[in-house]
Order: C-alpha cells, then structure tokens, then sequence
C-alpha cells in the first residue's frame, strides 16, 4: 500500500497546496494527514478523491475540531500506524508523541507540528514527520516492511 503523508499544509482549498503534491494524490491508495488543515474545505476535498485518515492540529478551525479525533490508530497489512499532531517545541517531540501512544502497539507514528521532516527508526518505531506541506510531503509504502520517503514539494 503507498500513503501520501501530509501536515501542517495551512491552507483552506487542494488548489493551494503545491503541485508536486496535488499530483502524488493520484498515485496513492490513501492519504495520512497528520493536523493543522485550518480549515474544513481542505478536508472536504482530499476526501473526495481517495480516502483520508486524519487528526486535528493546533491551528485547526473549531470546525475541524468537532469533527478530527486529538489521535487515531491505524492498521495495513499487520503495522500499527499511530497519527497525531504534536505539541511543543521541535526538540524532544519524539518523546511527546510517543507518550500519546504509550499504552498501544505501534510500528509507526506520523505526526507534524514542528514543520521540520523526519524519517527516522528509534527504538524499533519508525518516526514520520512530513514536514510542512510548502516544503515537502512523505509516501509511506507498506509491503510488508514498512518504509517512508521525504520529497520536496518545492
């Protein structure tokens, strides 16, 4: 399964997020996205092309915010994919979302908010930031391992 990561994209419509990411939207069996929409339109029409599982970030509408869980667990083909937003500074994040995972089985977990990419195993967990959606995004490929890619969206 291929998964277009997305975060901290801050805009309200699919026409204002860059190109190469409108684009890998076509190329993917799902799309993760892991909080700060700002708006509910965007939402709106990433569900419309292919199915979206998301969380509410910081910057989030009151809208979205009604309608995103603070966290979600997902599960393709045996990996446990926890998603959620993040808080806080950039340093020790890892170690703040982890905490929000800390009672589950998890092999991944996405999140945004500090708006600096990362793809990096730490204790057998695989920590995926795709950073700010003006500079890059991530595709995660499951088949059975799972690994993630960063790529400019610029």
């Amino acid at each position: 399964m291929r998964i277009a990561v997305l975060a901290d994209t801050h805009v309200s419509m699919l026409e204002y997020l860059p190109k190469k990411i409108v684009d890998a939207l076509s190329t993917v069996d799902l799309i993760i996205h892991a909080g700060d929409f700002t708006d509910v339109q965007l939402l709106k029409e990433l569900k419309q092309l292919i199915k979206v599982k998301a969380v509410q970030g910081n910057m989030d509408s009151r809208e979205l915010k009604t309608v995103l869980p603070v966290k979600e667990i997902v599960e393709i083909e045996n990996k446990r994919i926890g998603i959620t937003h993040g808080s806080g500074a950039p340093w020790g994040i890892e170690k703040r979302v982890t905490k929000v995972f800390e009672s589950e089985r998890i092999d991944i977990i996405v999140y945004g908010h500090s708006h600096r990419s990362q793809n990096k195993v730490i204790n057998d967990i695989l920590f995926f930031n795709p950073g700010k959606a003006t500079d890059s995004f991530g595709i995660l490929t499951i088949d059975g391992e799972a690994k993630g890619e960063i790529i400019s969206s610029r």
